[in-house]
């Protein structure tokens, strides 16, 4: 092949690298909230990023019965918003679990404990003085698809 042909060959493809690439870390913002400025998710390339779970049922209210019931409830949604981005919670790399009283740990904890079997992914607790709507436990996450296979 002449040189002037594979250069011009070589800046092709580097071009179609460079387009692929771009696409793959298009970001996609899904599952826009209508009450809130957030999205439930947003996945750039493999990676999705989670905003923080609240223990809320499909009509937005608190699950009952404090914190154990909301946690499920929290990790309940967190397993769905992972599985309309692909993704399972063994997919999941990091946690952050917000608190609104920290002598609750160890009983979020325990319900915590139940979703993770396979994996236990890297995770901070952290006890804050409100959450939204008056929760005990919000959770975010942090994901990437595949990672948990």
């Amino acid at each position: 092949m002449p040189p002037r042909l594979q250069l011009a060959a070589a800046a092709l493809l580097a071009l179609c690298a460079r387009s692929t690439l771009a696409q793959k870390t298009r970001a996609e913002f899904a599952g826009a909230s209508a009450t809130a400025p957030l999205s439930q998710y947003v996945r750039v390339g493999e990676t999705i990023y989670l905003s923080g779970m609240l223990g809320t049922t499909a009509d937005g209210t608190l699950a009952a019965g404090g914190i154990g019931p909301e946690t499920k409830q929290a990790l309940t949604n967190i397993r769905a918003a992972l599985a309309k981005s692909g993704a399972t919670l063994d997919d999941v790399v990091k946690c952050t679990v917000f608190l609104a009283d920290m002598q609750e740990w160890a009983a979020m904890n325990e319900v915590y404990t139940t979703f993770f079997v396979r994996h236990k992914p890297a995770r901070s607790a952290i006890g804050v003085s409100g959450l939204a709507r008056n929760g005990r436990v919000e959770i975010e996450c942090l994901a990437v698809r595949g990672a948990g296979r």
